[in-house]
């Protein structure tokens, strides 16, 4: 997928590149496969803001992702790929054999017209195929991976991310992640093979503020500019860091401190963590 560039005739497009949306083939959704979703800008249910910089941005529909792949052993068609507004990756439209149609997260490389199998069998390595992490070669580029079994894919759904299997040894198999970290997955766990596509997703440049906020984030404001009462860097008479230790608006230390609960029950399933 291309990235388009501009002529600065003005500030915003020196730095502005969009996504060139050359392998999108359908523009509008699928109506049954599509709910309204709510905005919620950062509020729990008394109204209290409980996550900062959300709000505003575009309107849209959430598009219904078939993420467990457990329409088993009936070949479906690729009929679309499409946009999501949701998500960083396209997004494929699949129609079966009996009128069903689903929503999957779109690999690189698969076209309309193509053909996707899953299955808790042995099927065809082919792009798109989903099946338990059993029968997948070691070596494989693999995403949309489960963490437990029957509990739909979790791992590597974002533009562009895969992982690879290392090793089955017992019930496990070994999968690094992008990250560096190498993970035990039980070999019952589903997956799809091949890497997300809109690979060039991270080298999009937003270019101004106004993207960012039709986006639905909002701006965030330095601790330091603040007034006292709203945080622990705030204060003072011009510019101050009040001589305290960086910490977020809560207190808890900026640099260096390990939040990760103690006895994490999911530790044991990390051979080595991300770098």
């Amino acid at each position: 997928m291309p990235i388009k560039t501009f002529k600065p005739y003005t500030p915003p497009r020196r730095f502005l590149t969009v996504e060139d949306y050359s392998d999108i083939t359908k523009k509008e959704p699928e109506k049954s496969l599509t709910v309204m979703l709510k905005k919620k800008s950062g509020r729990n249910n008394y109204g209290e803001l409980t996550v900062r910089h959300q709000g505003g941005g575009n309107k849209k529909y959430y598009r219904i992702i078939d993420f467990k792949r457990d329409k088993f052993d009936v070949e479906g068609k690729v009929v679309a790929i499409e946009y999501d507004p949701n998500r960083s990756a396209r997004i494929a439209l699949i129609e079966y054999p009996d009128g069903e149609k689903r929503y999957i997260i779109h690999p690189a490389g698969l076209k309309v017209g193509d053909k996707v199998l899953s299955s808790k069998n042995s099927i065809d390595f082919s792009l798109g195929n989903a099946m338990p992490l059993r029968h997948i070669q070691v070596g494989s580029i693999v995403h949309n991976i489960e963490l437990t079994p029957s509990s739909g894919g979790k791992l590597c759904r974002s533009a562009g991310t895969y992982a690879q299997v290392l090793a089955k040894e017992g019930d496990y198999a070994h999968l690094r992640l992008q990250s560096g970290e190498i993970r035990l997955i039980k070999l019952d766990c589903m997956a799809t093979i091949g890497q997300v596509g809109n690979e060039d997703h991270i080298n999009i440049s937003l270019g101004k503020a106004g993207r960012i906020r039709h986006l639905g984030i909002r701006p965030t404001v330095r601790g330091v500019k603040m007034n006292a009462v709203d945080h622990p860097h705030g204060g003072g008479r011009g510019r101050s860091k009040g001589g305290n230790h960086p910490q977020s608006p809560t207190g808890v230390p900026a640099k260096g401190y390990k939040t990760r609960r103690k006895r994490n029950i999911w530790d044991k399933f990390i051979i080595q963590r991300r770098k």
